[in-house]
């Protein structure tokens, strides 16, 4: 996979042809996601509103609610709960409070039923307003709570002797009686916005006390996070984590895709690009055992982030190209031709198309341009975890048959070097694409493509057989 911005095409690609495995992982997913639900007990919140009348700013609000969840208050709901069990610490973890709109403190309690988690709620709500009512002055010390009402008992007291002092002036006209009432009366106001504003600075005395406004709704359902949404959330984790490893593991192992990256790879020049007709096994490896079952059954045995194979044309355009080829080959070497078309194994794609250009390669009867032999080639399947290219043995070279995005660089860079210790001089690269093919609407084939599909006795086995 390239460097450049994932595509929704990258990610459907890993939903159709890991479809399978995606699948499987949903399922695994689901079932962690009900274990899971079978370990944690079932929730249920409601909540309790408490009014707080008056006038009330957003940072005192913020404070009631911090009250609210205080350990004394929780401690003391817990007492009078009376739970076995359950003490303060336990059920500060189940309380929280948040101030509203319009000056509510919203009082949130959740339990493993619906009775307790109301029962909950409730009780913090009522222990909220009885340790709110004491710490605002309902319990303050008497003597310290009397003392404003005396200052105002004194204020009225002066007041009235001022309207004596008024009075005892007299309706006189002198301007000393005028003064003296003016005086007075300035007096008398001076007094009454000095309580006014005493009345002001003390807002808890004509602040009424806060109000539970109602019990808590008994809850339907279960808080979340429930079973089904545990069983989906997990479903959908495992498919998650699974897509972007998929694309994770392709951003870090890049492969060769291009004809140019892979003959930079290997060190040689491109003979030419030949097509393979699809077909459902095609790019399957023909390994057995219990591991190839296994990654068949999970439908990883094939890459997925190999491209779409395109249209093809049809039989003889197809083979135009494997002609191309052998011509190209007949070009670089002398007589005799004899070469290794070496294919790594596994490597399906790659394994047909050398089939198919060795075939072609002894159906041309056409002489070269000097009069001598015919081209032979004798496919070799090579493992690519060690390489092992059998030793030369009358061959003028090798050819290295691959297809484009199966193998990364390193891979590919250890089968040219096991051909060079082989003795063997690479003298091309042939890049195999899969392509699909319409099917044909005439019942046979030229004989050109029947001879073609015929395998050839100069076709040998894999590198393990040795030279013949």
């Amino acid at each position: 996979m390239s460097d450049d911005t994932i595509r929704l095409v990258t990610i459907g690609r890993i939903f159709r042809r890991r479809g399978r495995l995606l699948t499987i992982l949903a399922v695994v997913g689901a079932l962690a996601g009900y274990g899971t639900s079978l370990l944690l007990p079932p929730r249920y919140t409601t909540s309790a509103s408490v009014l707080l009348p008056g006038a009330w700013e957003e940072r005192e609000l913020l404070t009631q609610a911090e009250i609210a969840t205080s350990s004394v208050v929780v401690d003391r709901a817990a007492g009078a709960l009376g739970w076995p069990g359950v003490d303060g610490i336990e059920l500060r973890d189940r309380v929280s409070a948040a101030a509203a709109d319009g000056n509510i403190v919203k009082i949130s309690g959740t339990a493993d039923t619906p009775e307790r988690a109301q029962l909950l709620s409730d009780t913090v709500a009522e222990e909220f307003v009885t340790f709110a009512a004491q710490i605002m002055g309902d319990n303050t010390d008497p003597e310290k709570a009397a003392q404003p009402e005396a200052l105002r008992q004194l204020v009225a007291k002066t007041t009235r002797r001022i309207n004596e002092l008024a009075d005892e002036a007299g309706p006189g006209q002198s301007v000393e009686s005028v003064q003296t009432r003016t005086e007075l009366a300035k007096l008398r106001t001076a007094l009454q916005e000095a309580v006014d504003k005493l009345d002001k600075a003390d807002p808890e005395a004509d602040r009424p006390g806060m109000v539970v406004m109602g019990p808590a709704a008994r809850p339907a359902g279960e808080a979340p996070p429930t079973r089904p949404q545990l069983v989906v959330g997990g479903a959908l984790l495992f498919v998650l984590f699974a897509v972007i490893g998929h694309l994770a593991a392709a951003r870090v192992g890049r492969r060769p895709r291009t004809g140019a990256d892979i003959t930079a790879v290997l060190g040689t020049t491109l003979l030419g690009a030949v097509d393979v007709p699809g077909e459902r096994a095609a790019d399957r490896p023909r390994r057995g055992g219990p591991r190839a079952l296994f990654r068949r059954l999970l439908g990883v045995d094939v890459r997925w982030d190999t491209p779409s194979p395109a249209a093809s044309g049809d039989d003889e355009s197809r083979l135009i190209r494997y002609r191309r080829v052998c011509a190209r080959l007949r070009d670089r070497l002398p007589a005799p031709r004899r070469l290794l078309a070496v294919v790594p194994e596994g490597d399906e794609t790659a394994r047909r198309a050398a089939v198919q250009l060795a075939a072609e390669a002894a159906n041309d009867a056409s002489p070269d341009s000097s009069g001598g032999g015919l081209l032979t080639l004798r496919v070799v399947e090579v493992p690519v975890s060690r390489p092992m290219v059998p030793d030369r043995a009358g061959e003028s070279g090798a050819v290295i048959v691959v297809s484009a995005g199966s193998w990364a660089a390193a891979e590919l860079a250890g089968i040219a070097e096991a051909c060079a210790d082989a003795g063997h001089e690479v003298v091309g690269s042939v890049l195999a694409s899969t392509v699909w093919v319409r099917p044909s609407r005439s019942a046979g084939r030229s004989g050109r493509s029947r001879r073609a599909a015929t395998p050839v006795p100069a076709v040998g086995g894999d590198a393990a057989g040795g030279a013949k």
